[in-house]
């Protein structure tokens, strides 16, 4: 393996039962011609959040990503590595700019908040996240 083909890989955690994720997930997959990105669906009754120490809240508060050494990453960062891996890094550069950076991650942070509301997935009792069997 390339260490540019390294660099770029990244697992990304996505939530399958929400729709708006769904359809990107969709579009990188489509895009990943190179293999550079592996997908795995918190949503999948098999996923067990603990054995990456963590809990089904930490993975549904925010997207996450985690490099091929094991760093983990969240948030917009998980978008630009991902675009970066389907090719699109020149554009992803300008995600970097002090301005465009502030905005992405504050209209991320407004969207992960309020995304099962935002995607309907919350009734008047308020939303709730399917939690994993056995616990995990």
């Amino acid at each position: 393996m390339s260490a540019k083909l390294f660099e770029e890989s990244v697992e990304v955690f996505y939530d399958g039962d929400c729709p708006l994720c769904k359809r990107e997930i969709g579009f990188l997959q489509r895009r990943d011609r190179q293999g550079r990105i592996r997908f795995t669906d918190i949503a999948n009754p098999a996923f067990r959040p603990a054995e990456f120490g963590m809990t089904a809240d930490d993975f549904i508060s925010e997207i996450k990503g985690r490099l091929p050494d094991g760093t983990w990453i969240s948030g917009v960062e998980v978008f630009r590595r991902l675009y970066t891996a389907i090719g699109w890094g020149p554009l992803m550069t300008l995600t970097r700019l002090p301005v465009v950076r502030q905005i992405l991650d504050v209209g991320y942070r407004l969207f992960a908040k309020n995304r099962l509301r935002l995607t309907g997935r919350c009734s008047a009792a308020g939303c709730s996240i399917p939690q994993p069997e056995n616990g995990g």
